[in-house]
């Protein structure tokens, strides 16, 4: 029942949070503010999108029946430095050759080069701000940011016979805290979050706020674990998923976690604690929201809230991310906003991929975007949710390794030649590969035409060799200076 009430007290402070008389403000052309929220390693498991029936997550749910949820959205990359050098830098990785992660200096390079998100609103008269995990690394430069907060890091206090960890690897923890909140980082991250937004600004900023869970190490306070002590409904998983893949593909996956997991019994309490920092992240994304309903300013404020990419919890007998299947590269993108009421509640069903954020912003802002910039604004889809959408949705992994997402299909192709066509509105577990299928030689050919007839040469400059898949992997792995 508790879910429930905080549902509806949520619902309530959503309310006056979305006032319905604001289409004027919109016409009369104040600039927005905009509430940046990046989420990471987040998949479908949240209660708007369904992908579990035990998630809790009543602040996201209340969020989500206000704005626009994009419920095909696709990652642009399946991995944390990729996807987030697209998105803040708006372009391809097919185009940047950023294929894999890279070190923090990456960014020097990178800036000369590119105009960031943060930074063009910078430059045209926005205050910007952050706090947490926005780029991969901490990358807190005075050209994009008027402020940025870095959180204190304390050290954990676990339950007491509770979960597990693995002591030769410091993200596999799967365990709950007893910390006092104010020690986690998310808690503190979202405290600077709700001190910038009740200051109030007359001018207008852009507030990028980054939580760091459920990425690993699944743990978090007890009382987000505890509600979960019952048994977990595991995913749907076919043990002959795998005979018709490739090698490329089998080389994505995280073989050995799931041998271990399921050797140890230990795939439950994986689950249950990834749920618990879902969470987590809903109850403080809450108090962000709890902070915006507030102010005055809320009436020219959007929201944007996205998933780098999306998370595999046993699904084709893998964990984590890294692979071009739907849980790797499904993520939760919602925009709201609250000088329109128009849009509230609709559900674009079309494909699109986080790419198109930029502009998307960047359309809202009034700012022009570079020319180089990949992707198209979603504006026109907010306000007609049946708009189809110019191209299919586009996920990189690695040089020559690609997904090509529509509204009902899946195809991806590999640098090796390998193939796979999956059939959403029948097999929407991507179980039984239908490309090497006579019938379908046209479908396959179709869809692709749509892949990049150019690509990039791969970045190698800071770049972390174990991340490499595609075309240069084994060549630039092998390198000498590597």
């Amino acid at each position: 029942m508790t879910h429930y009430r905080n549902l509806i007290a949520a619902l309530v402070v959503l309310a006056g949070f979305f006032p319905h008389e604001t289409i004027a403000a919109a016409e009369a052309g104040e600039k927005p503010n905009f509430i940046f929220i990046a989420v990471d390693d987040l998949n479908d498991w949240v209660g708007f999108l369904g992908g579990h029936p035990q998630a809790r997550t009543p602040h996201l749910d209340a969020l989500a029946s206000q704005a626009t949820v994009f419920e095909n959205a696709q990652t642009v990359s399946p991995g944390c430095s990729p996807s987030r050098n697209a998105i803040l830098y708006g372009i391809e990785p097919y185009n940047s050759g950023l294929y894999a992660f890279y070190g923090h200096a990456i960014h020097l390079s990178l800036q000369s080069r590119y105009i960031s998100l943060p930074r063009l609103l910078k430059e045209n008269g926005y205050k910007t701000f952050g706090a947490g995990k926005i780029h991969h690394g901490p990358e807190y430069s005075e050209l994009e940011s008027s402020d940025y907060f870095s959180a204190t890091k304390k050290p954990k206090v676990f339950a007491a016979s509770k979960g597990f960890a693995i002591a030769s690897d410091w993200k596999f923890g799967f365990r709950p805290v007893t910390n006092p909140l104010t020690d986690l980082r998310d808690h503190q991250v979202t405290s600077y979050g709700v001190k910038i937004i009740e200051s109030n600004y007359d001018e207008p900023y852009f507030l990028a706020v980054g939580f760091t869970k459920p990425h690993l190490p699944l743990e978090c306070p007890r009382q987000f674990y505890e509600p979960l002590s019952g048994s977990i409904a595991p995913p749907n998983i076919l043990e002959s998923d795998l005979d018709d893949i490739g090698p490329e593909a089998n080389s994505m996956r995280r073989a050995k976690d799931d041998r271990r997991f399921r050797e140890k019994l230990q795939w439950e309490e994986v689950r249950r604690n990834y749920l618990a920092c879902v969470s987590w992240i809903d109850y403080n994304i809450g108090r962000l929201l709890d902070a915006l309903s507030s102010q005055s300013a809320t009436r020219r404020t959007i929201v944007v809230l996205w998933s780098d990419h999306g998370f595999h919890l046993g699904e084709k007998m893998t964990f984590r991310k890294f692979t071009l299947w739907e849980e790797s590269t499904r993520v939760p993108f919602l925009v709201s906003d609250s000088r329109t009421a128009s849009a509230a509640g609709n559900r674009v069903a079309s494909p699109v991929t986080l790419i198109n954020i930029y502009r998307t912003i960047a359309e809202f802002a009034g700012v022009e975007v570079p020319e180089y910039v990949d992707g198209f604004s979603l504006v026109p889809h907010m306000e007609n949710p049946d708009l189809k959408t110019p191209s299919p949705a586009i996920t990189t992994w690695g040089r020559g390794n690609y997904s090509v997402r529509t509204a009902n299909w899946r195809y991806i192709q590999y640098f090796d030649g390998d193939k796979e066509l999956y059939n959403h509105s029948v097999d929407p577990n991507e179980w039984h590969n239908l490309a090497n299928l006579s019938e379908h030689r046209e479908r396959v050919a179709s869809m692709a035409s749509k892949l990049p007839s150019v690509e990039a040469n791969t970045i190698e400059e800071h770049i972390q060799p174990w991340s490499l898949f595609g075309a240069d992997a084994r060549k630039i792995k092998t390198s000498p200076e590597l």
